[in-house]
C-alpha cells in the first residue's frame, strides 16, 4: 500500500509539473502531504510580489507584538482617510474616523482581504517592526515595504515579496500549532477557514467533503492562493503563486483550481 501511494504521489508530481509547464507565466508551487511530509515543489524560493498574502504574517505579527507588550489586541484604532483604498469590501463602507479594535480588523482583512483594515494595522506596527516579526517567526524571503494598493511606491521599486516556500512554512507552522501558542495558531486558522474569496483553491473541490483554510492574493498580473485542505483521506497544504502576463486573472485562477483538483484527486485515489 505504501508503494502504491508513493507511485500515485510521483504521478501527481508529474501532472502538476506538466500543468505548470504549459502555463504562460511563472509559478511558485509547494504541495505538502501533512501526514507523510512528502512535498512537491517548483520555484519554491522564487520571489513573487505577495499581494494580499502578506496579510497572514501581518495578522500573526499582531500576536507577537501583544506578547512583547507593544500593543493589546483590544486597543482602539481610528481609521484615517489616507488608509482608505480600493479593495476594501467591508471598511470601504465606513467613513474616516470610524473606530475598531485591532482584533476586529482581522476578520475583514483576512476573510474578505480588506485593504483598508490591513493598512490600519501596517501603519500601527510600521514596516521595521513587521519585518522584524517576519524574521522572528522564521520567514526567510518575506518582507513588507509598502502599504496595500500603494502603486506609486510600487512604481518607485518598493514591493512586498514572498515565496511559495515561505507561505508553506507559515501554513505548516499554523497547522502544527507552532507559533507562540496553540490558541494563537487556532485563531489564525479559524479566520483563514472563514475565507469568503473562493474562486481558486476551493473552486472545483466538493464543499461537502473538504474544509479549507486559505488566503488569496490578487494584483495586476499577480494571482495567488495558499491554504490547508482537510479531507477525509488526509490533509495537505497547497501554495500556488503566479506571476503572469495576461490582462485578466481568469487563466491564473483556473490554473490554481486545476492544481488543487489534481491534488485532491490524489487523495481520492488512495
Amino acid at each position: 500500500m505504501l508503494e502504491k501511494r508513493k507511485q500515485a504521489w510521483r504521478e501527481l508530481d508529474r501532472a502538476v509539473s506538466d500543468k505548470a509547464r504549459h502555463f504562460k507565466g511563472t509559478l511558485g508551487i509547494v504541495i505538502k502531504d501533512l501526514d507523510t511530509n512528502w512535498e512537491i515543489s517548483l520555484n519554491k524560493d522564487r520571489l513573487m510580489p505577495s499581494a494580499s498574502l502578506v496579510k497572514i504574517p501581518v495578522m500573526l505579527s499582531c500576536f507577537y507584538a501583544q506578547a512583547d507588550g507593544r500593543i493589546n489586541l483590544k486597543d482602539i484604532l481610528t481609521i484615517k482617510g489616507s488608509q482608505k483604498v480600493a479593495g476594501s469590501k467591508v471598511l470601504g463602507n465606513f467613513p474616516a474616523g470610524s473606530k475598531f479594535t485591532i482584533e476586529e480588523l482581522f476578520n475583514p482583512m483576512i476573510t474578505q482581504s480588506d485593504n483598508t483594515a490591513a493598512n490600519a494595522i501596517i501603519d500601527l506596527l510600521g514596516f521595521d517592526n513587521l519585518n522584524a516579526y517576519f524574521k522572528k517567526m522564521g520567514l526567510k524571503n518575506t518582507n513588507i515595504a509598502r502599504n496595500m494598493m500603494d502603486f506609486a511606491e510600487r512604481k518607485e521599486g518598493e514591493e512586498n515579496y514572498t515565496t511559495a516556500g515561505d507561505m508553506a512554512y507559515l501554513l505548516d507552522g499554523l497547522y502544527n500549532r507552532q507559533f507562540l501558542s496553540k490558541e494563537v495558531s487556532e485563531k489564525c486558522l479559524t479566520l483563514l477557514g472563514e475565507q469568503k474569496i473562493n474562486d481558486r483553491i476551493p473552486r472545483m473541490l466538493p464543499q461537502c467533503e473538504v474544509f479549507i483554510a486559505h488566503k488569496t492574493g490578487l494584483e495586476r498580473q499577480v494571482c495567488h492562493d495558499v491554504g490547508i485542505v482537510y479531507t477525509k483521506k488526509g490533509n495537505f497544504l497547497i501554495c500556488v503563486l503566479i506571476k503572469h502576463t495576461d490582462r485578466f486573472a481568469k487563466p491564473a485562477k483556473r490554473a490554481i483550481s486545476d492544481i488543487a483538483l489534481l491534488t485532491y484527486s490524489y487523495y481520492q485515489s488512495l
